[in-house]
């Protein structure tokens, strides 16, 4: 089975940018699902707390590397910390699988 990198990202946005965060990150959300290893780049945001946003990744075996050395990612790391109240929390693992599967607990038909 391949192997796949998983990551979850907490972003923590300051006040007066949580309205615009998304834009903030739209040229950044963009690059990277164009990139050849990504296998996907979503936001959330908490219901619990407006401010925080939670970004959720996965790279294949090779993407990861590319997508830290890229361009838009040097940028990103720039750009985005004046927005922020904290510095991102990151849980990353290097995990078996190629993507999404289907969950045992509850079948849909």
């Amino acid at each position: 089975m391949s192997e796949m990198y998983l990551i979850n990202v907490k972003f923590e946005t300051k006040p007066e940018y949580t309205d615009q965060w998304m834009d903030l990150v739209r040229d950044f959300t963009e690059s990277t699902r164009a990139e050849p290893g990504n296998l996907w780049f979503e936001w959330s945001q908490s219901m619990e707390d407006p401010h925080v946003f939670v970004l959720i990744e996965a790279f294949t075996d090779d993407g990861a590397g590319p997508h830290v050395n890229s361009d838009h990612f040097a940028r990103a790391m720039k750009d985005l910390p004046p927005a922020l109240q904290s510095t991102p929390k990151i849980v990353s693992h290097q995990v078996e699988g190629e993507g999404w599967g289907e969950m045992g607990e509850m079948t849909v038909e």
